[in-house]
Order: structure tokens, then sequence, then C-alpha cells
């Protein structure tokens, strides 16, 4: 069963270098959020400010990265 589980964002940036080849740490966010699965963490989502300035309304938040571990199984 998965459930969704408080993530840091230092947690979240070693989650998606450990599982994704050429994306970069994000420097800030407004929040992260995990999944995990019998215990164990298998995909994350960081989400911050929108990166275009016109979208940038302070309603707006853009998913700057997610990932998932390919054997969640």
């Amino acid at each position: 069963m998965l459930s969704l589980v408080p993530v840091s964002l230092k947690e979240a940036n070693a989650f998606v270098a450990a599982h994704h080849r050429h994306h970069k740490p994000v420097t800030g966010h407004k929040f992260s959020i995990g999944c995990a699965a019998e215990g164990r963490l298998v995909g994350v989502a960081i989400v911050g400010r929108p990166v275009s300035r016109y979208l940038d309304n302070g309603l707006t938040l853009e998913v700057t990265r997610r990932n998932s571990a390919l054997d969640c199984r």
C-alpha cells in the first residue's frame, strides 16, 4: 500500500540524485512530499514557485521535480 509522507528538501534532492541522471538539486521550494511503500520511500515531488515570472502571481505553484524509483514493487 502506498502512503504520503513528509520529506525535507534535502531528502527529496537526495532521492532525485539517486534515481535521476541529469537533474541538479533544487535550491528552494514551498514544500516536498514523498510516497512510501512498506516504509520505503519510492517517490518524491518538489513544489515551488513558477519559473516563469508571468505565472508567478502569488497563487500558482509548479512541480519543479517529480521522481519515482523504478523498482518500487
